[in-house]
């Protein structure tokens, strides 16, 4: 399933949807080439979790935490060397801590993700126009992509 945004405000606006209906456990994962606007989505997210505060790409630290309605751990895969480094960080225990985990760069840890998930590649369609194909593992995943076309038709 694809949706067309025409602003990072509306990415923005989308990912705080899924921030507002996401449940503890969620996992999204997030491709697409530099400058696409995956750090843009998470920040909605964030939002949608009610997290206040500057929301920034966790490069260099590989993960940051921010507190809201629930818990979101923020990955940024791009400089991974070598994808058992995740666990050695826990990576498993932060899917099934009962908050929101998104992963920029998850495809570089394909094989240690879990089996259902919500896989989103943004890809540049203009200047500020954005393409997000939605690729939901899982019924929970299929249900949220369901309500997410419902709210991007609205």
């Amino acid at each position: 399933m694809e949706i067309i945004s025409n602003s990072p405000q509306q990415t923005q606006d989308l990912a705080a949807y899924i921030g507002q209906i996401a449940q503890p456990g969620t996992v999204i994962v997030l491709e697409g080439s530099l400058g696409a606007g995956k750090t843009s989505f998470v920040q909605g997210l964030a939002r949608g979790l009610g997290i206040t505060g500057r929301v920034n790409s966790p490069t260099f630290t590989i993960i940051k935490e921010y507190n809201g309605r629930l818990p979101l751990y923020h990955f940024d895969l791009y400089r991974l060397e070598e994808p058992e480094e995740l666990w050695e960080l826990g990576l498993d225990e932060f899917f099934t801590s009962g908050g929101v985990c998104a992963l920029e760069w998850g495809e570089r840890a394909q094989e240690l993700l879990p089996r259902e998930r919500l896989d989103i590649h943004l890809e540049h369609q203009g200047d500020s126009q954005r393409s997000l194909l939605l690729r939901p593992q899982g019924e929970f995943y299929q249900d949220l992509v369901r309500k997410l076309m419902e709210y991007a038709h609205n």
